[in-house]
């Protein structure tokens, strides 16, 4: 069986989906191993790296995807890419299915079977699987070094002889994977730190990371939560009512960072332009969510926008490939630990049962059809 690792075609995207210690394990399965020349560099692996665990390297992405009977990438495949892969190819990625189903069409009528691993379901066992939650961990780190960056005072209280400089107020707006790491490094770094979400569960997982929650509305917050653990949409009252609080509590805010996402759907808009007006000079707001449409009005994809009352509005795409080594890497075991209870290791390929929910929770075509129940139309 060959696995395939080709050099990632999007533009900026600095991850590979392979690592050295993952190639080592695939080749100590009986694997053969095809990484595209150059398609780590960016992620500081050499092709002398991934040739020394046993990797074989292709010269260009024809030669890498010919023969491929699985295709592990970070970012689905492009319709050249999906011209290049034989019948019957196997594809794990981040496919962006919920938004991108003319992708997903042409890889089925490709005869390719993909799995897309964003749509990995919420339980315990899968959680080593979960491509999100390793990636928005990286991007909640990142999302506060990059606020620091464009932010002109120091982070934490310093007590000097020329005086005390008082310490920068972060609040953060959404406590997934992203926001709980950006609290945990706001603090570390000596921030006041606030955060506020519409699940009220997320309440004692702030206040563990010694940040304090700001309540919106409890009753309405009661169920807004999925049975997979996302936030709900929630109705136009409650964010009538998000706007009144947040607005007086943005004003004293030093950096902003918001991270509110719902699954398939336009982010909502937390931070309106009025909120902005109201913010002081210097003040800096990371918009995490700006490739689903954004939460901050004004952020623009892939620029830093300065208002004008001078804050900066920060709107970073692709932020894990920022960190494009450590981002890989996870990336890399996330796809090992779905494919290994897989193996068959007397026979050195890959028998995928299909009954497993890791499995049919991402499987989105197989056979020529689009299989997945949220884009046929029978699922939520």
């Amino acid at each position: 069986m060959i696995i395939a690792i080709p050099k990632e075609s999007l533009s900026g995207e600095r991850r590979v989906a392979g690592s050295v210690e993952i190639v080592k394990k695939l080749t100590a399965f009986g694997f053969s191993v095809s990484v595209e020349k150059g398609a780590g560099l960016e992620a500081a692996i050499t092709d002398d790296d991934f040739k020394a665990v046993g990797a074989s390297i292709g010269k260009d992405i024809e030669t890498t995807l010919k023969s491929a009977d699985v295709v592990l990438k970070i970012q689905r495949p492009s319709a050249a890419e999906i011209k290049l892969m034989k019948k019957g190819a196997v594809v794990c990625a981040h496919l962006s299915a919920l938004t991108e189903g003319q992708d997903i069409e042409a890889m089925a009528k490709a005869g390719l079977t993909a799995f897309a691993m964003e749509l990995m379901p919420r339980i315990s066992r899968a959680q080593s699987m979960d491509i999100l939650s390793s990636q928005s961990n990286l991007a909640g780190y990142k999302s506060v070094l990059d606020a620091c960056s464009e932010y002109g005072s120091a982070m934490p209280m310093m007590m000097t002889a020329a005086g005390t400089i008082a310490p920068a107020k972060v609040f953060i707006m959404g406590v997934g994977v992203a926001g709980l790491q950006a609290i945990a490094t706001a603090k570390r770094l000596g921030a006041v730190v606030t955060a506020t979400d519409v699940r009220p569960a997320t309440r004692e997982q702030v206040e563990s990371l010694g940040g304090k929650f700001l309540t919106v509305d409890a009753d309405m917050e009661k169920d807004a939560e999925t049975v997979g653990g996302y936030a709900k949409q929630m109705p136009p009252e409650y964010f009538e009512k998000q706007k009144q609080v947040v607005s007086e509590h943005i004003k004293k805010q030093d950096i902003v960072i918001t991270t509110a996402l719902i699954p398939g759907r336009k982010a909502p808009t937390l931070v309106t332009k009025e909120m902005v007006a109201s913010m002081n000079t210097g003040s800096v707001i990371i918009d995490m969510a700006v490739e689903a449409g954004g939460n901050v009005e004004g952020a623009k994809l892939g620029k830093i926008v300065k208002s004008r009352n001078g804050v900066k509005i920060v709107g970073h795409d692709n932020v894990p490939s920022r960190l494009p080594k450590d981002a890989s890497q996870l990336f890399a075991k996330n796809l090992l630990n779905f494919l290994t209870p897989h193996v068959d290791q007397e026979a050195k390929t890959i028998n995928f049962d299909w009954e497993d929910e890791t499995v049919s929770g991402t499987l989105v075509c197989k056979d020529g059809k689009v299989v997945h129940p949220r884009l046929t139309g029978e699922g939520s």
